[in-house]
């Protein structure tokens, strides 16, 4: 055998085991802040060492944007999707653009946190309840304490018009016949400041310029935590909540890996990196992040994310009547 034919038969022999093993890339459209998602694709990655994630990180609003340009000129880029939120996951089951995927480990969660034919799944519960200045005179236990005359002019709340949380707040405390509209139109009453994202109200709440707020748990639990003279509460009516769904693109050429990412995401190791990551795991056998009190003393308001889809823009033009009207 000459040199030249044992040269090609050793690359032939290397070729065909690194082809074998070449790992499958998975692309992620995510609205988790950066350091999270890292965490999150770091920890997938560690455990399926043949599938490489590539990711894109925006806020869902713009990253949303992205995706239905991209859908409208006939492409499909990402193969899953984790954004913040089940109603914007409703509107991509709505165009058909998702893949049912009933994953084992949904009989570990309650059925209101996923959609029933698989579409999407809630990866945690992210909060929205009451921010209060340890300084403040009133200590409030319930939304209904916003409309007393004693927090006249002393409340922050996150615009639904800007913030996507606040907008499915809305729409859970409207749908409450305890509270519904009305509680609303007590809050303009009471002149609430309404404006902005949950951010503006940690500042104006820690700052002191105002003395409560509307806020998410983690947000303030956090800057509690650092020293911030503020504590968070949660009202005993139930809060509102969004749950970071993940989801299964239709058109993923790469749907074994998905399914994999989705179970990761469900599966006691991924629910732990939620905790780790400070968060409350959806999970509901999981601990709680420092902080939070038991998960019998946290209680979930009724949420239909198909119905608060269908009223969104209705909603939206409500709630500037009474606050802009």
């Amino acid at each position: 055998m000459t040199m030249k034919s044992l040269i090609t038969t050793g690359l032939l022999t290397l070729t065909i085991p690194m082809s074998a093993s070449a790992a499958e890339t998975l692309v992620l459209y995510t609205s988790q802040p950066n350091k999270d998602a890292q965490m999150t694709v770091d920890a997938f990655e560690k455990q399926n060492p043949n599938i490489d994630v590539e990711w894109v990180r925006d806020g869902t609003t713009k990253l949303m944007a992205k995706l239905r340009a991209e859908l409208n000129s006939g492409v499909t880029k990402p193969d899953v999707l984790l954004i913040a939120d089940s109603v914007t996951m409703e509107s991509m089951v709505d165009g058909d653009y998702l893949y049912p995927y009933l994953s084992d480990y949904r009989n570990q969660y309650d059925a209101s946190l996923y959609h029933k034919k698989g579409y999407y799944y809630g990866t945690k519960l992210i909060t929205s309840g009451i921010v209060r200045n340890t300084r403040a005179a009133e200590r409030p236990t319930d939304w209904s304490d916003f409309a007393k005359p004693e927090y006249m002019n002393q409340i922050a709340m996150p615009s639904p018009l800007y913030s996507g949380a606040a907008l499915i707040h809305l729409a859970t405390l409207t749908d409450n016949p305890n509270l519904g509209w009305t509680f609303y139109s007590e809050l303009h009453a009471n002149k609430a400041m309404a404006q902005g994202g949950n951010g503006g109200v940690l500042k104006a709440v820690s700052s002191g310029s105002k003395s409560y707020g509307v806020i998410v748990d983690f947000l303030a639990i956090r800057e509690a935590r650092k020293g911030s003279p503020i504590e968070f509460v949660f009202p005993k009516s139930g809060v509102s909540m969004v749950t970071e769904p993940v989801a299964i693109m239709k058109e993923s050429k790469h749907k074994d890996a998905a399914k994999k990412f989705v179970d990761f995401l469900l599966s006691q190791k991924g629910q732990q990196l939620v905790l780790d990551q400070g968060y409350l795991p959806a999970r509901s056998d999981m601990p709680v992040p420092a902080g939070f009190p038991s998960r019998d003393k946290i209680k979930l308001m009724p949420f239909d994310a198909a119905k608060t889809l269908k009223n969104n823009e209705a909603n939206k033009a409500r709630f500037s009547e009474i606050f802009e009207g």
